[in-house]
């Protein structure tokens, strides 16, 4: 069955809406976030007061630029519930991150807070081509993870079926494909990855399978992998963006008769790109740190939201809203190799250039004396048999040589059989592992 293209008919008015309407709502609704924030947060308060500003402050929004950012640390700070807006009864669920670096950061929503999202996450879906009756094949994990239940509620709003299967079991994944006949799946990319390989061990096409439609995200991924999963599994995999601070998935998303990059929905998010050394603002179409502040959320407004992901905005295309450019790196996983910056993206890019190998990669730091060292670490093909020793160290030079003349850095490649890397059934993909003495 063909994926369905979108027509005007199927989009919300604010998707079709001129640029002035746009940024008269981004205004009235800025307003009322701004003031919701400092009546009622006493970080906000502090930190308006502390730069000297107040809600009453933002005539345009340009203005917005004087206010003080908000940083993973603050919600960390406030760790339980001290970033809440409404009082904790009003609260009616609670999502947090994994605090694997620190404490979690805690995310808390209303009920209109749920329907909001709910409603953007459908928005999304029905961006990616899927509609009411479709079959949803959710393989992000559910829990305080937001991927599983944001992705689940909104398939259920915009009147999917929902085959709530979270992450892990891949054979079962695989099995319930077979059986239940999905058309989308929604997972991140480096576990449909693990899918595919799978469906190849069970001796089967992942092509031939029932999936049209592959809604991917939860971390960055490049065209080159775009490639080499719709090759693989015979489908149209775009790009949805969020982040548990700001809401969850559904933040941004891409539309499949474009696939050029997430549109922000912006009647709900006002984004902002800054230069990450010097928080000054940068033009559209300029690379830096996306910054994220909150519209309509009630129950944890968000102001000036450092995401530290790195990217750029872009003019409207298949919508009236603005785009986000693929994701390079994140300020804070850029990696410095004997004075040279280097996003895993782009060794991605290198490893799958080459045809022999697939898109599992692993780059691993260490330090010899005053010296970095680089090793990556990439797998061949599943489909292939057996190479001589010869034939994976031309590939290993090939990665080798790549990498010096694009990204600048030395490195050693090792090229081993599949499935030697350590897969992620319920979450992010390990890329980098970084040794080096800390401090």
């Amino acid at each position: 069955m063909p994926v369905k293209q979108p027509v005007a008919a199927d989009l919300e008015p604010i998707e079709r809406a001129s640029r002035d309407e746009i940024e008269a709502l981004q205004l009235q609704r800025l307003r009322r976030t701004l003031e919701h924030a400092y009546e009622n947060v006493p970080h906000y308060r502090r930190a308006f007061d502390g730069k000297g500003v107040h809600p009453g402050d933002l005539k345009t929004l340009a203005d917005l630029a004087k206010f003080p950012f908000t940083t993973k640390k603050d919600l960390r700070d406030h760790y339980p519930f001290g970033m809440f807006a409404v009082p904790r009864e009003q609260v009616v669920r609670v999502h947090a991150s994994s605090g694997t670096t620190g404490k979690p950061t805690v995310v808390g929503y209303t009920r209109n807070d749920i329907d909001t999202w709910a409603g953007l996450v459908a928005r999304s879906i029905r961006a990616a081509g899927g509609r009411a009756g479709d079959i949803v094949h959710v393989a992000y994990g559910y829990g305080l993870f937001t991927g599983g239940l944001g992705a689940h509620y909104g398939a259920e709003r915009l009147g999917c079926t929902v085959i709530p299967m979270s992450g892990g079991q891949t054979e079962k994944q695989v099995q319930l494909i077979r059986d239940f006949q999905p058309a989308i799946i929604m997972v991140t990319p480096s576990y449909m990855q693990v899918i595919i390989e799978e469906f190849t061990r069970q001796g089967l096409d992942a092509r031939e399978c029932s999936l049209k439609i592959g809604i991917f995200g939860a971390e960055p991924w490049t065209e080159a992998m775009r490639r080499e999963i719709e090759g693989k599994a015979g489908i149209d995999a775009v790009d949805i963006y969020g982040l548990s601070e700001v809401m969850g998935p559904g933040v941004a998303s891409e539309c499949i008769e474009s696939k050029d990059g997430p549109v922000v929905w912006e009647d709900h998010f006002y984004p902002e790109i800054i230069d990450p050394d010097t928080g000054e603002v940068l033009p559209d179409g300029a690379e830096g740190e996306l910054v994220f502040t909150s519209l309509t959320k009630e129950a944890l407004p968000i102001v000036r939201y450092r995401t530290r992901d790195l990217t750029r905005l872009l003019p409207p295309t298949s919508r009236a809203f603005r785009r986000m450019g693929k994701i390079v790196g994140r300020s804070d996983d850029m990696l410095i190799i004997r004075g040279v910056n280097v996003f895993p993206t782009q060794i991605e890019e290198i490893v799958l250039q080459h045809e022999k190998l697939s898109g599992q990669y692993q780059v691993q730091v260490m330090r010899d004396g005053l010296l970095d060292e680089v090793l990556v670490r990439c797998e061949l093909q599943p489909t292939l048999g057996p190479l001589a020793p010869a034939q994976t160290d031309a590939i290993a030079q090939w990665v080798q040589q790549r990498i010096k003349t694009l990204v600048g850095i030395s490195t050693r490649v090792e090229v081993l059989v599949p499935e030697s890397i350590e897969r992620t059934l319920t979450g992010k993909a390990r890329r980098v592992i970084d040794r080096r003495p800390k401090g």
